[in-house]
Formats: C-alpha cells, sequence, structure tokens
C-alpha cells in the first residue's frame, strides 16, 4: 500500500541536487588529477604553476562548498514547503 506520501519522502534526483554534487566533486577531481598541473610553467608573480593552481583551489572549493551549502538549504526549504503543502491538501480533502 504505497500512497503519494511516499513518493514525496523518497530521494530525489533534482537539477540541485546534481549542482550540488558537481560543486562537491569538482575540487577533488581537479586537485588527484596531477598530471593536468604538475609542470612549472606559466610562472605567476615569481611562484610556478604547480604551486599557485593547488592555492587558487583552495579559494576555489571554499566558494564552490558555500554554493552547494546554500544550494542544499534552498533545497531542504523547498522539500520542506511542498511537504507541508501536501499535508495540507490531504487534510482539506
Amino acid at each position: 500500500m504505497s500512497d503519494a506520501s511516499d513518493v514525496t519522502k523518497a530521494a530525489v534526483v533534482t537539477p540541485i541536487r546534481v549542482a550540488i554534487a558537481v560543486c562537491l566533486i569538482a575540487p577533488f577531481v581537479a586537485m588527484l588529477w596531477v598530471g593536468s598541473y604538475a609542470k612549472t610553467d606559466p610562472v605567476f608573480i615569481g611562484i610556478p604553476f604547480f604551486y599557485w593552481y593547488q592555492m587558487l583551489w583552495v579559494l576555489l572549493s571554499t566558494a564552490l562548498t558555500m554554493t552547494a551549502y546554500r544550494l542544499w538549504q534552498r533545497d531542504q526549504r523547498t522539500r520542506k514547503a511542498e511537504t507541508a503543502t501536501s499535508a495540507d491538501g490531504g487534510a482539506q480533502q
């Protein structure tokens, strides 16, 4: 006996959740793919590429994690509102 409320409680893949996953996975992929940045050129203010690329990803990772967190909060608010709306709609019938 499954009803519509079971469907709304199930984990759903949404575009927002895909964006969250991309935001969280991108830094790992960038840092684990060492061959892409294992070089000295181009040099930026005297710092070899190998080092400044990694420092750049520290900042990018922070921004991407903050973005993922904000998206997650928005997704949770949306789901809570949908749950409240469906619960109210069921009570009125």
